[in-house]
């Protein structure tokens, strides 16, 4: 039992490994903003055009989702940041990242957000076009509001994975709280800064799974 806390839970070992840790933290939180940032955007962007009346466009939205839900992220990933370069474009670790999971996560963003636009009773857009509003004014004044309250618990939902989804960065070198819990790792000869990783990841994730559980229980009623 000894040898299982020394080895898995020892507070000097994570001590001397808290700034590394602290580090990859930071990393992991710029590289979330930017992610989930530009996809919530990038997805209304998909949910929309997802429902044009422009069958070209329709069809083409249609393609984009499939693809990139059906690929895996680590292999668009390793592409984007391994291929790329023949091709003459060399792209940042961070950069290849943020470029990859935006693709990956426009995609199912846009597939929620267009649930939430078709979950909206028709009259509230024939009551906006009523009153003189635009499309966009309907859209961002009365469609988006009412359909991101509908399907909240899905986006919180994909948003945890989004950020679990981060720990794969350490692929390409990225310096985000994985692959610098596993260099202290290295450093120190001892798995306890995984642990402290783990439990850091725990601690930021928890309150939002339990934040949706407590909406859908909310929505049940």
């Amino acid at each position: 039992m000894d040898d299982i806390v020394a080895q898995f839970f020892n507070i000097e070992v994570v001590a001397k490994a808290a700034p590394l840790l602290l580090q990859g933290l930071a990393m992991t939180a710029q590289l979330c903003a930017a992610v989930i940032g530009l996809g919530l955007v990038a997805g209304i962007a998909v949910a929309v055009a997802s429902l044009s009346h422009n069958r070209l466009v329709r069809y083409a939205t249609v393609f984009y989702v499939d693809v990139f839900r059906a690929l895996p992220p680590l292999v668009l990933l390793v592409f984007i940041y391994s291929g790329l370069p023949f091709a003459g474009l060399a792209l940042s670790p961070f950069q290849a990242v943020v470029i990859a999971f935006v693709l990956n996560n426009a995609a199912y963003y846009g597939e929620i957000y267009r649930a939430g636009l078709l979950s909206v009773p028709r009259g509230q857009r024939e009551a906006g076009l009523a009153t003189g509003l635009s499309p966009t004014q309907i859209l961002v004044s009365v469609l988006l509001p009412q359909a991101v309250r509908n399907v909240l618990p899905d986006l919180i939902s994909n948003t945890i994975e989004v950020v679990k989804l981060t720990s794969i960065a350490s692929v390409v070198s990225l310096g985000e709280l994985l692959y610098d819990a596993n260099m202290a790792r290295s450093l120190t000869y001892n798995a306890s800064p995984l642990v402290a990783a783990a439990l850091i990841y725990l601690m930021v994730l928890w309150p939002l799974v339990r934040l949706v559980s407590r909406y859908q229980r909310k929505l049940a009623i």
